[in-house]
This record gives structure tokens, sequence and C-alpha cells, in this order.
């Protein structure tokens, strides 16, 4: 639960830290803008200066405006000022797209002492925010007037000016930055949902096997008595009755222990041990076994001792289920069992015969409920469960399991269990 929690917070901190990132890069991107918009706006404010500076057809229609002389044109006044004023608006406009600038903007022309002469005819109020940029006039029209005139070009609302030149990299950002969220929270809703079916089902598992454990042993216990009073005749069906009586016992036995080590409700203590003459007894025991079955079965455990950091119970389960397995997928099984010390690994190989295992299905066959597809899955009974224990005891140990197979040629399973100390 706390690690859970742990990694919900870095995941949380991470978009929290990615938001950020990308606000500083729009700040960036945004300060870029301004610098470029200030250069273009020298340059248009230069080329306007110097187009200003002699006389030609605009610049004495806008001295005849402002001089107010009306004795070229047969207008008055006020018509000489608004066309100067539209004529003007029109230059203006042309030289700062012409330098890649098509913002809206307004602009006065006036003199030092706040006398407005010209307005371009769309106007910004004082009160509104904007930002002006001065050009001081010089030649023909200062000269005309003179007094120093200074053209003024204002421009309002440009962080959003801003914004829209950065559309290109800002739009795709929210994009993905929302892509993102939408598929964390997806995940961590299918997270959350999947636990809440994982631990439903698992608690109907165990609760189903607990009461399994009653009958099963009421069945035991009738069987032992008719064993004693039952005749020659009924023998054989009372001993496949606890022949198939024992062997649920056992699946109920791995289901709940399987259940308990991931709920992590069971304590599991590891503590040094020499496993060697664990090892040697659980051998023997299975070489009794295999010898009423008629299995050729050999073992050679190398070396003196096996100190280990270890349940000896889980671990002895773990290998006798491998054990188990080597019997059930081939006809005729050969299995050999072999125990020496590589370096600071005790490692235990289990070899068999069988039918051996796809490359597929080797990176499947540690998860839980699955089972070989290989092989008449009819004649070999389970639930998927035991190579799902052994790699739980296996990664409790610390230890690794490597599997080496070729299909119809069998199967090799390494346990590498770390040596104490190491």
């Amino acid at each position: 639960m706390k690690r859970r929690t742990f990694y919900i917070i870095i995941l949380v901190v991470s978009v929290l830290g990615l938001f950020a990132v990308q606000y500083q890069y729009l700040n960036i991107g945004l300060n870029l803008a301004k610098v470029q918009f200030q250069k273009r706006v020298g340059i248009a404010a230069q080329e306007i200066k110097e187009d200003l500076i002699t006389e030609n057809q605009l610049t004495f229609l806008i001295g005849t405006a402002i001089t107010m002389d009306d004795s070229y044109f047969a207008l008055s006044v006020d018509s000489i000022q608004d066309a100067s004023r539209h004529f003007l608006n029109d230059f203006l406009t042309h030289r700062l797209t012409t330098n890649g600038i098509d913002k809206d903007f307004s602009y006065r022309l006036f003199t030092k002492d706040s006398t407005d002469y010209l307005t371009s005819p769309i106007t910004y109020k004082e009160t509104e925010k904007f930002i002006s940029y001065p050009v001081e006039l010089e030649g023909y029209l200062p000269l005309l007037l003179k007094k120093n005139l200074i053209l003024e070009l204002r421009f309002k609302d440009l962080n959003n000016y801003f914004l829209f030149q950065l559309n290109g990299l800002t739009i795709p950002s929210l994009i993905f930055m929302i892509a993102i969220i939408f598929v964390i929270i997806w995940v961590l809703r299918s997270f959350y949902w999947q636990r809440s079916v994982i631990t439903t089902t698992n608690e109907f598992i165990n609760n189903l096997t607990h009461e399994l454990k009653t009958p099963v042993f009421s069945i035991g216990l009738a069987s032992k008595i008719l064993q004693e009073k039952g005749t020659e005749e009924q023998r054989p069906l009372i001993e496949l009755i606890q022949e198939q009586t024992n062997r649920l016992k056992i699946h109920i036995e791995k289901v709940l222990e399987l259940s308990s080590l991931e709920s992590k409700r069971k304590l599991f203590e590891l503590q040094k041990i020499d496993f060697k003459p664990n090892l040697e007894v659980l051998c023997k025991q299975f070489q009794k076994q295999a010898t009423l079955e008629d299995i050729p079965f050999q073992y050679k455990l190398t070396g003196e001792r096996f100190i280990l950091k270890a349940e000896s119970i889980h671990l002895e389960n773990a290998i006798n289920n491998l054990l188990d397995n080597a019997k059930k997928y081939a006809e005729y099984p050969v299995i050999e069992l072999t125990a020496e010390i590589k370096g600071n690994y005790l490692v235990v190989g289990i070899k068999d015969n069988g039918i051996g295992i796809s490359p597929a299905e080797q990176q499947l066959m540690f998860k839980k409920y699955y089972r070989i597809s290989q092989g008449d899955t009819h004649k070999v009974k389970g639930y998927g469960l035991g190579l799902s224990y052994v790699k739980e005891i296996i990664k409790r140990h610390k230890g690794k399991i490597k599997v080496e197979s070729e299909l119809g040629k069998g199967t090799v399973i390494y346990l590498y269990l770390p040596l104490y100390g190491n």
C-alpha cells in the first residue's frame, strides 16, 4: 500500500513538473517573440522615417493636412485631413506587413507640446493598455511645421498576439498534456478496478477452499473407517477415494499458500540453514515415489554444505512442484536433479525428457492460472498454480529462475538461490 502510494505521488509530481517545464518553455517563447517583434518594429520604423524624410506625394498631402492649407485642393480641410489619415494608415500597414508584422495598430502624429495633428482611423483610449513605439521624423514635415514631429505607433493585446504566434507549439503541447493526463487517469482507474476484481476473486477462492477443507477431512476420515471394516473387493475403491481425497487436499493447500503469500498475510521468515540435508531427504522421498511408479530418477548433490537464508518448507515445496511437473509432461518420464555451488549461488537443476516448452510459453509459464498448451491437457490435471507458487517462493528468496527447453526434447529448469552472506 505504501509503495503504491509512493508511485502515485511520483506520478503526480512528474505531471506537475511537466506542466512547470512547459510553462517555462512558454515564457521563453513569449520573450523571444517579444524580442523579435521589437526588432521588426525597429526596422519598419527606420524605413518609415526614411520614406517620410523627403517631399513626395504622401508627405505633401500630410503637410497640407497638418498646416490646414486648402489652396492646393478643391476640398475642405476636414476632407484633406481625413484623406491624409487613411493614406498614412495604408502606408504604415504596408511597411509593417512587409516586415512580418500583421498586428492591428493605431497611430498619432503629434509634436512635443502634445498637439495632435493626425490620428489613425482606429484609436485607443488612454486608459487602455498598449505599447507605443515613437518615431521622431526628420526632413520635410518637421521643417514645414518648424517643430519636432513624432509619429507614434501603438499596439494593443500583444500577449495574445504572441501566444497566437506560438500556437504551433502551445496547442500541440496542450493536446499532448491532456492526452497524457487522460491516459494516466484511465490507467489508474483500470489498475484499481483490476485490483478490486483480483481482491474479490481471491477472497472468493479463499472462502471456497476453506469451506472445502471440512468435507475433504470428513471424506478422509470416513475412508479410513471403511478401510478398517471393508472387504478385499472394496479395498481398491477405498484406496481410490483416499488417493483422490489426498490429491484434493494438496490442491487446496496450494491455493491457500499462494493466496496467503500474495496477500502477505502469512509470515515468511528466512533463517540461516544448511539446505543440503533437506534437499537430500526430499530427493530420497521422491525416489521412493518414482520407484513405485517405475520412473527413472537420479540426483547428484555436489558440495559439502548449502548454506542459505531460506524458509525450508516453502523451498522444499517449490522443488517438489518442479519434480511433480517433470513427471506429468512425458509419456515415459526420465528425471534428473542436480545441485551445485556456482559462484555466489546454489544452482538446483531439474531436467526431464518431456514435450518441451516453446519460447513464447516460457514467458508465460510462471503466470498464475496459466497452463502449457502442448500435450494432452485432459491427461495432465492441474490449475496453473504450481509454477506461479515456485516463482513467488524463489522471488522471496531473492533468487532467479532460468528455463532451457526445446520442443520434443525436454526441459531443464534452474533455480539460482543466493548463498548466505552473498
